[in-house]
């Protein structure tokens, strides 16, 4: 079930997430995952939608403005903070919810991409109690629930719904406009940060290498036949290029600390310990780290696959090649 199949359904009000399952889920299954977020995250608003077409289910997810300024604290999101009490960015706190801009606003203070980010969060850290299962899937304690159902397949698509209206102001004040600046406060408030220091990098790389086109044109414009002129405008233009590669990494570390300043990501802190990923596979094991329980792969079984298979699959290609190459300068 493609994304823009839903998008030509009749649009939900107030949905931010979409879940989708196989036109194969027993109801079994969408109510033991439907009671387990709506117990395990009250702060959640789900409907089922049935889609005519497919006859496919999924829920949509979306929360009130209370609950997410309760994700907001949660997750520590970086809100900008009114001139009076310092300016700046700051982790959002619902106890001192007043000193952020806009906070009165409930259409504007958070943006799409926000909201999208909190219920994700809530999504993702849905856990498993001790022995819980579904049908043939048995879950670890804590372990997240709807990754591990979307790796297995029960869950088909988690994602977030596109705001039109935005979609067209960002047509017209970026894609349509081509020689004015890219509107990367627009870019960062719709698809995050990550996507608007990545174009604001592209756009920057992109204004900066006007200047070695230029002075390679008049180099080559200039340079005379002979092989004595050629070797010496050669030698120049790789001066150039030196001088020109080091003050753009310089000024781009300055523009860079500038956004991620702007946008709040300058001082954020790494997450020390991080979930695995869904699809890894292991034996059940107690962590010494955190003391749970967790799926564990022994190295030796890695480094036993890697000698046993990758290494002699890479030497028999490489011989392979090594032989097409003998017998092409045979030919020859």
């Amino acid at each position: 079930m493609s994304h823009k199949a839903w998008m030509k359904t009749v649009p939900t009000e107030n949905c931010d997430v979409l879940m989708t399952f196989p036109d194969t889920t027993d109801d079994h299954t969408l109510l033991w995952l439907l009671n387990h977020i709506r117990l395990g995250i009250p702060e959640l608003i789900v409907q089922v939608r049935h889609h005519k077409l497919t006859r496919v289910y999924a829920f949509f997810v979306t929360a009130t403005y209370e609950s997410l300024l309760r994700g907001a604290d949660e997750i520590g999101l970086r809100k900008p903070v009114k001139a009076e009490f310092g300016g700046g960015m700051r982790s959002f706190s619902c106890e001192e919810d007043y000193i952020y801009e806009n906070i009165e606003n409930e259409l504007y203070f958070f943006t799409s991409q926000e909201r999208q980010n909190i219920i994700r969060y809530w999504l993702e850290n849905l856990r498993a109690k001790q022995g819980e299962a579904l049908h043939n899937i048995h879950f670890l304690e804590g372990q997240p629930i709807i990754p591990e159902l979307a790796a297995r397949g029960v869950i088909q698509q988690v994602f977030p719904l596109h705001e039109q209206r935005i979609l067209k102001r960002l047509m017209k004040s970026w894609v349509q406009a081509i020689c004015e600046a890219q509107p990367l406060d627009e870019i960062c408030d719709y698809f995050g940060v990550k996507i608007a220091m990545y174009f604001a990098w592209l756009g920057f790389y992109t204004s900066a290498m006007v200047y070695p086109a230029v002075f390679g044109s008049i180099l080559y414009t200039f340079t005379e036949s002979d092989q004595t002129s050629q070797d010496i405008c050669c030698v120049v233009f790789a001066i150039f290029n030196v001088i020109w590669a080091t003050l753009f990494l310089e000024e781009w570390k300055r523009r860079g600390a500038e956004f991620a300043y702007k946008w709040g990501t300058l001082d954020t802190p790494a997450e020390s310990i991080e979930e695995p990923r869904p699809q890894f596979r292991g034996v059940k094991r107690i962590s010494p780290v955190t003391s749970a329980e967790e799926f564990y792969y022994p190295p030796w079984k890695r480094l036993l696959f890697q000698c046993l298979v990758s290494l002699p699959v890479c030497l028999a290609c490489l011989s392979f090649v090594f032989l097409v190459m003998l017998g092409c300068f045979q030919l020859q």
